[in-house]
Parts: C-alpha cells; sequence; structure tokens
C-alpha cells in the first residue's frame, strides 16, 4: 500500500511542477541574457526557445 500512494505523490509532483524545457529554457536564457525578465519570458516559451537557441547559437 505504501508503494502505491509514493507513485501519487510523484505523479501529482510531475504534473504541478515546472517542466524540464522550462527550466532549460529558462537556465540558458538567464546565463545568455543575464536578465531575470527574460529568462521568465523564455520560461513560457519553453521548448520553443530551447530549438531557437540551439539553432541560432
Amino acid at each position: 500500500m505504501e508503494e502505491n500512494n509514493n507513485k501519487s505523490k510523484v505523479i501529482k509532483a510531475g504534473k504541478t511542477g515546472i517542466t524540464f524545457g522550462s527550466c532549460l529554457a529558462m537556465v540558458i536564457s538567464y546565463t545568455t541574457w543575464h536578465s531575470v525578465g527574460w529568462a521568465i519570458f523564455h520560461g513560457l516559451l519553453s521548448w520553443a526557445y530551447v530549438i531557437y537557441f540551439i539553432l541560432r547559437y
């Protein structure tokens, strides 16, 4: 029964937490532009910004 409870906690955390793409986009953006505002904006764009950054740079 305890194993079932742990799985439901992991699933809930994954659905409500920040996605890997958003986190990656924010880190790339902040290290490139040194701006929290741009990092938040690019985090909202998520994978679109990551793919753009890979193709552009």
